[in-house]
């Protein structure tokens, strides 16, 4: 009993601190990319690759049909293809498991989008740097950030929590938050033009 009440506390507690400033400029940033039309990735390691998943769905379907398909949200898991990544991991290096995937279909002025607990993952650090050196944008979520992720990402939500099940409930929870924002926000506006 007393290990379950201290994992909702510290749940509770994660989720008091969500800095909702920080979340509202990467929601504004992620609506903006798509009404252009970009591209946004995402991706990241063990449960924060569920995430990266389940991102990709929320969005491409969940705001797509809100929008009566007038949104259309192009978003590519990097996590999603297991063929691939093994491949990679294989035959060349898995820290260049995401990077060498991303180096396939980005343009620049797409977004990339990270979920790392630790901030620190050498795959995660790659693809970010890699996103950068083609001019895209970047967004990084994590748990307990490293400085440097902080230093090379253009936008970071740190939960500042050093508990991994928590760090990704509130990965999962700010994913869901960002897109039913941004459905609502169509719905607000559904009478201009987008």
């Amino acid at each position: 009993m007393k290990n379950l009440q201290n994992y909702k506390s510290s749940l509770v507690k994660a989720s008091q601190n969500i800095d909702i400033n920080v979340v509202e400029k990467i929601e504004k940033l992620i609506f903006n990319k798509i009404i252009q039309g970009k591209q946004i990735f995402t991706c990241g390691n063990g449960g924060a690759a569920s995430v990266s998943n389940h991102f990709l769905c929320d969005f491409n379907k969940g705001i797509k049909l809100s929008s009566k398909n007038k949104l259309k949200p192009k978003v590519i898991s990097l996590s999603n293809d297991i063929e691939n990544i093994l491949a990679i991991s294989n035959d060349i290096n898995f820290n260049q498991i995401f990077s060498f995937q991303l180096d396939n279909y980005c343009k620049p002025g797409d977004l990339l989008i990270t979920f790392s607990c630790s901030g620190t993952s050498k795959n995660i650090l790659d693809v970010i740097k890699y996103a950068k050196s083609k001019k895209l944008q970047t967004i990084s979520f994590t748990g307990f950030a490293s400085k440097k992720i902080k230093k090379i990402t253009d936008i970071n939500f740190d939960a500042n929590i050093k508990n991994y099940g928590v760090s990704e409930d509130i990965f999962q929870s700010l994913m869901h938050m960002i897109s039913q924002s941004i459905r609502l926000r169509f719905i607000s506006k559904k009478n201009k033009k987008i």
